[in-house]
């Protein structure tokens, strides 16, 4: 069973999001919050695998609270998906250098959010297309070919290390590992780590492994 926390500040949407994914046989919501600072406590108190996060809240918005959520101690961490109206380029890159592993949009078919629930609970990220566009469109921007520190991310990767292992091995967190691996995908063109590795190696950034 994935255990979910939905946060969102208004009560008709967290009801409808309560509803449909309490509806799915491997899903369970373990609790919901009407702001970010509820949502902190809760996700310290609950233990939830998803955390499904707005991103625009009173008292603490969403990547304040993904910020605190993420920063906690413990051993295991829960992974936050943004789900909101929002996708300016501002929004995408604070969540996601906040740490989150998903962001989704409210206008998501419910098949879709579903599955990016489950996919973010296997450690994968998430992003709704129209995001994903937004986020190569920037990185682009800022120039094809990756930093020092992306390509020193990826050699990391290539010799099997995890985010974590990795944020310890360099000296830094673990979101902003993420942040160096989304736009190391954004620059290659691939989506995921292993061709990420490949097509990095066949363009001479890495040696061969």
């Amino acid at each position: 069973m994935v255990r979910v926390l939905v946060i969102d500040d208004h009560p008709v949407v967290r009801s409808g999001l309560v509803g449909m994914l309490t509806a799915e046989p491997d899903l369970v919501v373990v609790g919901e919050a009407g702001d970010g600072r509820e949502g902190v406590a809760l996700a310290r108190d609950l233990a939830p695998d998803v955390v499904l996060m707005d991103l625009r809240m009173p008292v603490l918005d969403g990547v304040g609270a993904t910020t605190e959520i993420l920063a906690a101690p413990g051993a295991t961490r829960p992974r936050v998906v943004v789900l909101t109206t929002y996708e300016t380029d501002t929004d995408i890159l604070r969540a996601v250098e906040a740490g989150a592993t998903g962001y989704l949009l409210k206008d998501t078919p419910r098949d879709v959010l579903v599955a990016g629930i489950r996919a973010a609970a296997r450690g994968e990220t998430v992003l709704a297309p129209t995001v994903a566009t937004r986020l190569v469109t920037s990185v682009r921007g800022a120039g094809e070919r990756l930093t020092a520190r992306e390509a020193q991310v990826l050699a990391l990767v290539a010799r099997g290390l995890s985010n974590p292992a990795i944020g310890r091995e360099l000296f830094i967190s673990e979101a902003t590992v993420k942040t160096h691996l989304l736009r190391a995908f954004a620059k290659l063109g691939v989506d995921d780590r292993t061709r990420a590795v490949t097509v990095a190696i066949e363009r001479g950034i890495l040696p061969g492994v």
